[in-house]
């Protein structure tokens, strides 16, 4: 059943070390939708330059991405482990500048520092050095938060963010469905795909590269996304179920062919934007 919700968007800052951070930011999100979306009449997605932006020329990418994805944000969510990022010509990095322009918004920000080991001899000292100077110039501006593993750090922001949706002014949404922020009618079309499909899509935007392998081997047939192999059972009538949600894919543009032989394909913007509709 459709309904009117008010949609934030969830930005997810951070360096190219923490991939598995950015992941687990988005399940979380997804989560939050599944279980309280329809209630609050609230849809939370997460967005960043890596499945939000386009090319453009003219312009400083940091800049770019500023006006095309940070600028949209509401909630920033910002994560550290052993880098601080690429300088840019304001910041000591672009993750930094965002964070910096999105709290000069008055927007909230929630930031994270892992202190998970790591082996010093596969890390950049100036980084390093860098980020620690960071964190230390947010000591005096708020709160930020420190986890040690991958699970503690779920369990965190899992908690954080019930916190913040339930709190903070920004997400209280009266009952007609208004509030300072834009409504928007979730009547967008979200295609027929098959519970196989649902499944496909949802794994590939779970992954890195938002990558889906299809590759024909001796032994069978393999669709991967995610690091899994989806095909279980090497029977014919098994696998034309998971090709056919593949050409599904395909059709309604969620995924785009990347290889040469029709093996590998990439989730596309229009596809994230539905995976974060689906609830499994």
């Amino acid at each position: 059943m459709s309904y009117i919700a008010t949609t934030f968007n969830v930005m997810i800052a951070s360096p190219g070390d923490v991939a598995s951070e950015r992941a687990i930011v988005r399940d979380v999100v997804y989560e939050w939708n599944a279980v309280h979306s329809g209630a609050r009449k609230i849809v939370l997605l997460p967005i960043g330059w890596e499945t939000h932006s386009s090319p453009e020329m003219g312009l400083p990418a940091q800049q770019i991405i500023n006006r095309q994805v940070l600028n949209k944000c509401d909630l920033l969510v910002g994560v550290f482990w052993t880098r601080i990022g690429t300088p840019t010509e304001k910041h000591l990095s672009g993750t930094v500048e965002e964070i910096e322009e999105h709290i000069v918004s008055g927007k909230p920000a929630m930031l994270y520092f892992s202190s998970q080991p790591v082996a010093m001899d596969t890390v950049d000292l100036e980084q390093i050095q860098q980020l620690k100077e960071f964190r230390q110039s947010c000591q005096g501006r708020g709160l930020y938060e420190s986890y040690d593993s991958l699970a503690n750090f779920k369990d965190k922001f899992y908690r954080h963010l019930q916190l913040k949706v339930n709190e903070h002014p920004l997400f209280k949404v009266e009952e007609n469905g208004q509030n300072e922020t834009a409504v928007v009618d979730s009547h967008t079309n979200l295609p027929n795909l098959s519970q196989e499909a649902k499944v496909l899509l949802k794994e590939a935007s779970k992954d890195a590269d938002g990558t889906i392998l299809h590759i024909r081997h001796l032994d069978g047939t393999a669709i991967q996304a995610n690091g899994k192999n989806l095909i279980l059972f090497n029977d014919r009538r098994e696998v034309a179920k998971w090709e056919e949600a593949l050409q599904k894919l395909r059709f309604h543009e969620l995924v785009a062919d990347r290889g040469h032989k029709g093996e590998v394909f990439q989730i596309t913007n229009l596809g994230y934007q539905v995976a974060d509709m689906i609830a499994l």
